[in-house]
Order: C-alpha cells, then structure tokens, then sequence
C-alpha cells in the first residue's frame, strides 16, 4: 500500500455491478470473460473500497437496457457509497429530454450525473455525428449532464469533431480511449487523444488499463506510457481514477488497480493527485463535495 493511499477519500469513479438473477450480462458470452459470470453487488464491492480509502464511487452501466438506469438510481439512493450514476438512455429517440427529466424524478434521480453508450460497438465509426445522435447529445448538454465515451481507438476522431460541435457538453473518456496496452503500441491511438484532449470539454479516466494489457503478466511500466500520454494531453484537473470493477478483476483486484494508478502518478505532486482521485471527479460529475 502506498503513502498516498491515508490521504483519501478517493473518488472511484468508474466501477459497475449487476445481477445475473435479473437481467442476463449478453456480452459475458466471450470464454475470456468466464470468471465475471456471476452476479456483482455493492456488498461485494464496499468493503473492498472503504479499505482502500475510497469515499464515493460514480456508478457506471452495463446493458443497453431502459430499466436498469431506475435500477441503479434506486441502488444509489440506498447507498452511502455511490455518489453518481451513469445510466443509459436511447439518444436516438426524439423525446430523449422527457426521458432525462422522468429519470430525474424517481427515486435516486438526483445522483444522476451522466450517460453513456456502447459506442465501440457500433459498426459507424463516425455514430456520434450521426443527426439523431447529435439531437440526443444536445438534450444532455442541457439537461447539465455529462457524456461518458467509451470508444475503440478508431473511433477517437469522431468524438473529437463531437465535443467541437458540442461545446456546451463535457465528454468523459473511458478507459483512455482503450489503447493496445499489450502490444505496447502508442499510435495511432497517441495522436488521437491528443487531438481530442485538445478541446477543453473533453475529460479521461485512468481506468480500465490491466485489461488492456497482458492479463496474466502485466507490470505498473507497461502502463506508464500510455498514462503518460493523457497526463500530458489532458494534465490533472482533466483526469479522474476508475478502479472498473469487477472487470478489473480479469487481471488485478482492487488494491493492485489503484496502487498502480497512485505509483503511476506519484511524480506530479499532491496538489495534482488530488485531482485525478478526487477532485476532477467531483467537479465533473456533480459529485456531493466538489
């Protein structure tokens, strides 16, 4: 554990559970992802983080299903854990802002902080700009709710043009974009979050890293570069740490994923980690302390 670790509280701000009673996980199917065919709860993650100096933690989806948003709000508004939640709704659909604002009024609905979509598994690289999507992305903005993108590296330039034409909207990288870790090969993927962390609206997350990397051999040092990168392209008040839980635990558990993060960052002062695990997330999200 390092020093760093008795200044807390971290903001986690990227974890998921679900449950396997209620809503089958469709992209679980892949044998790669056998160990996370189970059901994952808040019981199972809050002890797990409190021991690791974590405070709040912003909730993330899973299915592109319209009920499971209710259901996190619902879990956030009987949690003392979960700060935020990043729900799912259909951006394409025209009546997107009555849907935001009836998601607002059930119970938890004011920890709603963000949506997102699985937009790496469109088969349009350019899905963001699409007019339908575009009218959706706009009802966020003014609904003061925040965009997470989680993307395949190819797809980085459209959300670049995206936050250009939605200045007004902050656009949340997940993962960093999910660079080929493994391989260790930085472009093109460099190149395009550097174009992206260009616009001032634009925020990424030290998350999901150990899953892009070698499972079962990975070291702090093959992230470094790609950590690397993002400090530089976004600098600190634009960075926020995400544990990804449980998929993390395809590769690490949960104190090996923020001892890496804190090693990764320890070179650039308290003031500077601070924001990456507390402060951006705060500021971005709403969070209650920021």
């Amino acid at each position: 554990m390092s020093a760093l670790r008795g200044t807390g509280p971290f903001v986690d701000a990227h974890h998921q559970v679900w449950d396997l009673a209620v809503r089958e996980q469709d992209w679980l199917a892949d044998d790669a992802l056998a160990p996370l065919r189970r059901s994952f709860s808040l019981s199972d993650l809050a002890p797990e983080a409190r021991s690791a100096g974590v405070g709040a933690t912003v909730l993330v989806q899973t299915a592109t299903v319209a009920e499971e948003t209710p259901e996190f709000l619902a879990l956030a508004a009987e949690s003392d854990l979960v700060a935020g939640v990043v729900g799912w709704t259909d951006l394409t659909r025209p009546d997107v802002a009555e849907t935001l604002a009836r998601l607002r009024e059930l119970p938890g609905g004011e920890r709603l902080v963000g949506i997102r979509h699985q937009v790496r598994g469109e088969q349009d690289p350019e899905w963001l700009l699409r007019p339908d999507v575009r009218r959706g992305l706009a009802a966020l903005a003014d609904a003061g709710l925040v965009y997470d993108l989680v993307v395949l590296p190819h797809q980085l330039p459209s959300c670049a043009r995206a936050a250009v034409d939605h200045p007004g909207l902050t656009f949340v990288l997940d993962h960093l974009g999910k660079p080929p870790i493994a391989s260790g090969a930085l472009e093109p993927w460099a190149s395009a979050v550097r174009a992206l962390a260009v616009r001032p609206n634009t925020v990424c997350k030290l998350s999901g890293m150990v899953t892009e990397a070698d499972h079962k051999d990975w070291t702090v040092e093959d992230l470094r570069p790609f950590v690397d990168t993002v400090v530089g392209a976004f600098g600190p008040e634009r960075l926020m740490f995400g544990s990804d839980w449980p998929v993390s635990l395809l590769a690490a558990s949960y104190d090996e994923v923020l001892d890496a993060a804190e090693l990764l960052t320890h070179s650039l002062g308290a003031a500077a980690r601070g924001e990456i695990f507390a402060g951006t997330a705060r500021r971005v999200y709403g969070l209650p302390g920021g």
